[in-house]
């Protein structure tokens, strides 16, 4: 590369300081005490924000029927 495009380590180290990797905010589920994810659904029992939105029940079945 030519001298004029070279970025200097600080240039460098100042852009790779936002790549490390950073933990998982974890939570336990209010009703069943449960960790998963901050605002994800919960896959136990599929409910968010306190509203079922996801049949998990219904789910199951058609998994193991299509396994078949």
């Amino acid at each position: 590369m030519v001298v004029r495009m070279r970025h200097t380590r600080a240039h460098t180290a100042n852009r790779r300081s936002h790549h490390a990797l950073k933990s998982q905010a974890i939570i336990n589920d209010k009703d069943t005490g449960v960790p998963h994810l901050r605002h994800r659904v919960s896959l136990t029992d599929g409910r968010y924000k306190g509203k079922s939105v996801i049949n998990v029940v219904k789910k199951a079945t058609k998994k193991t029927k299509k396994s078949k």
